[in-house]
Parts: structure tokens; C-alpha cells; sequence
């Protein structure tokens, strides 16, 4: 479980303040808020980029607060994908285990599953200058996920790719939630994205987590009702 305490971080002149959540084992949680109403910075203070002004971050009750994003497992996958263009597909994947310490044949079995899950296994030895938006995507999520995170975060993870390589992806993260269970936070401005894929959706609006809408609440609710929230 994720556990949100009372959260501010200051990033420049962005501050985010009073931030209070709670996701659960195997939940997929959606936040929703416009252009720069602090998505990614509180993604990116729940991995370990920024400091805590204030509050708490626990994972199962640890207080991972002040540790280094190495040792919070957790999974990100970035809007622009962050893959390191000097290494092939597989070197991208096998990147975070090398941090866990596993030897190599231990790390490229792990990557081999992860290629064979997401249907990438023939991308092996391919460069990302080389690859599609969508096939970038997909070894993005394999990278995150090789490292069997707790908890993935996904930043606006289909903002860049075309409608029918958007709708192939869509799949695919429902799929992958489906068959490895991790707890998600997944941030948008698209509702219906949000309605496609959301547990529950929160609102960020004001430099804070403004609204939580549950199960009954998003299936009550049409398309443009949250446009009241936002």
C-alpha cells in the first residue's frame, strides 16, 4: 500500500501542499489535472527526485520518505520515455537490475521474459534512434517493470504516440496490470484515458489533490462531468 501523509515539495516556484493519499495493493489510480498543475512533480517526488518540505511517503507502512530512488522500488516510465539511446534494447532493460546486483545471465533471463511478455524479443539487439513510438513504449514498461516494482508510475504514457498506436498501447498496459499487479499511478489530462483504465481518479487542481472520485462516483458519471473538477 501507498500511504500519502500531509505532503508539500517546493521545485522552483511550484509548490504542491497538503497532498493526501492512499492507494491499495494492485490498485490502478488515475490523476487527472491540467497542464502544469504539478502531475509529474508529485510523481516525481514519490520516486525520489525532490525533497519533502513536509509529510510523509510510505510503502507498506516503511517510510521511504528520505530514501534514494534506487531503494524505493518503484518503476517509472517517462511522457518521453528516458531510454538511453547509446544501448541496445536489451541493455535498456537489463539497466535497473544491475542495481539490485544480479549477475548478467540472471539479468538477460529477466529481460528476455520481459521482451517475450511485451512482445519485443526480435527488437533485441535494436538501438531506440531505430524504434516507433509505440515499440519505445513498450520498452520503456518493460524496463520498469523487470525490476518488479511495488509501485509503477506512468507519466502521461501515451501523450506522444499516434490514435491506433494509442489504442494498441492501452491494451497493452491493461494487460500488463492484469497479468503482474503492481500498484499504479498513472497521470493524464485525458478523462477518457482516465475512465479507460481507472480504480479511482483524483483531481490536482490548485497545488493540491483536490478530489478523489471513486468506483460508483466514475460510473454515475459522464465523460463531461469532470470538466466541473478540473
Amino acid at each position: 500500500m501507498l500511504t500519502i501523509s500531509d505532503l508539500a515539495v517546493t521545485v522552483g516556484d511550484f509548490e504542491l501542499h497538503d497532498v493526501n493519499l492512499a492507494v491499495d495493493p494492485g490498485e490502478y489510480f488515475v490523476i487527472l489535472g491540467a497542464s502544469g498543475a504539478g502531475k509529474t512533480v508529485l510523481l516525481e517526488t514519490i520516486a525520489g527526485r525532490y525533497g519533502l518540505k513536509r509529510g510523509k511517503i510510505e510503502m507498506d507502512g516503511r517510510d521511504v520518505s528520505a530514501l534514494p530512488p534506487e531503494r524505493r522500488n518503484i518503476g517509472f516510465v517517462y511522457q518521453n520515455y528516458e531510454l538511453f539511446p547509446h544501448m541496445t534494447v536489451e541493455q535498456n532493460i537489463m539497466f535497473g537490475l544491475g542495481y539490485r546486483g544480479l549477475p548478467r545471465p540472471a539479468r538477460q533471463e529477466k529481460a528476455a521474459e520481459m521482451m517475450d511478455v511485451l512482445s519485443i524479443s526480435s527488437l533485441r539487439n535494436n538501438y531506440p534512434d531505430t524504434l516507433s513510438g509505440g515499440e519505445k513504449q513498450r520498452i520503456a514498461l518493460a524496463r520498469s517493470l523487470a525490476v518488479s516494482p511495488e509501485l509503477l508510475l506512468l507519466d502521461e504514457p501515451m501523450s506522444a504516440l499516434d490514435y491506433m498506436t494509442k489504442q494498441r498501447v492501452k491494451d497493452m498496459i491493461r494487460q500488463v496490470h492484469k497479468k503482474f499487479s503492481p500498484m499504479v499511478l498513472h497521470v493524464t489530462h485525458d478523462i477518457e484515458e482516465a475512465l479507460f483504465f481507472a480504480d479511482r481518479i483524483g483531481i490536482i487542481k490548485e497545488h493540491t489533490m483536490a478530489t478523489v472520485f471513486g468506483p460508483e462516483d466514475i460510473a454515475n458519471m459522464e465523460k463531461g462531468d469532470f470538466y466541473a473538477y478540473l
